[in-house]
């Protein structure tokens, strides 16, 4: 099932640079502090530098208050959502509803299959898995250098980008060019890419389908939260709720905004779990020294 592992390299693909002050509304202009990568298993991935941002709204609703500043050390992260094409590669069963795209992304997955997914990656790149398969939920060790979920926090972080409004492109009214969503998805999912990406190059953050994240949701965990990578609270261990974020093909507007939270069960234990709006991508931590290492290159 593993197949035939080699060693991971990482290859930069090309520089992001903009001279647009952060915050501008640009639609969609790049910072020149990320770069593009392609791993040794052929998917794209854009690096984040550490970075401290505002997460939450004191505007939007009750779960996403208090604001509060929060540091995010650097990570990778997938340019894309998972597609087919990728999820078939670690050679795990597809319970996608829509299949008829390899480029569209994966549906209907359940919290697990996502972090089967991230551990067969890693092993396909020679990296040490991030989850502990023989633990109920899982469990996550984000010392390991291989792939995951991205925490709630490193997944509002990517989709800010530098800005500190509900979109990084600015109004509502630009989002059509941004992500498919309930008023022009036509009911069903898109090839991922079709759509402008953030100003961070990351594509279909705001919709498409909504993605899974690590964290356990708790409605006021704003209020505890730590200010440096917080990756949500301890598991209750039954009845979980998981973090979902990012807009789908049946979002509303408001509903694909960057600091919306969704709370969803996981789907493990359930034979009938047909969210066909929920997908997924991944993420790999990256310290400062193998950035520049990958800039060198």
């Amino acid at each position: 099932m593993r197949g035939a592992f080699r060693l991971a390299t990482l290859a930069v693909v090309t520089l992001l640079a903009s001279c647009e002050k952060p915050g501008a509304d640009s639609g969609g202009a790049r910072s020149d502090a990320v770069i593009e990568v392609v791993t040794s298993s052929g998917v794209e991935m854009v690096a984040l530098p550490a970075g401290e941002f505002l997460m939450g709204s004191d505007k939007g609703n009750a779960d996403e208050a208090p604001a509060h500043k929060v540091k995010v050390s650097a990570f990778l992260m997938d340019k894309f959502e998972v597609t087919h094409a990728m999820f078939t590669k670690a050679q795990l069963p597809n319970p996608s509803h829509w299949q008829d795209s390899p480029n569209k992304p994966v549906e209907r997955v359940r919290w697990r299959d996502a972090k089967l997914y991230c551990n067969e990656r890693s092993l396909l790149e020679k990296l040490r898995p991030c989850y502990d398969e023989k633990t109920a939920d899982f469990d996550c060790d984000l010392t390991a250098n291989g792939y995951r979920l991205p925490t709630e926090a490193e997944w509002e972080y990517a989709a800010r980008a530098g800005t500190d409004g509900p979109f990084d492109f600015g109004q509502a009214d630009k989002l059509r060019q941004f992500a498919w969503f309930a008023d022009n998805a036509g009911a069903r999912t898109h090839n991922v890419g079709e759509k402008k990406p953030n100003r961070w190059g990351i594509f279909d953050l705001y919709g498409n389908v909504s993605e899974w994240c690590e964290d356990v949701y708790s409605a006021d965990f704003y209020k505890q939260s730590p200010s440096a990578d917080p990756s949500g609270p301890r598991s209750p261990g039954k009845d979980v709720k998981r973090v979902m974020r990012g807009g789908s093909w049946k979002s509303s507007a408001d509903m694909c905004r960057a600091t919306l939270r969704q709370a969803e069960r996981t789907g493990d234990s359930d034979a009938c779990f047909f969210t066909d709006y929920c997908g997924f991508r991944c993420v790999r931590r990256a310290t400062p020294e193998e950035i520049q290492r990958l800039k060198k290159k």
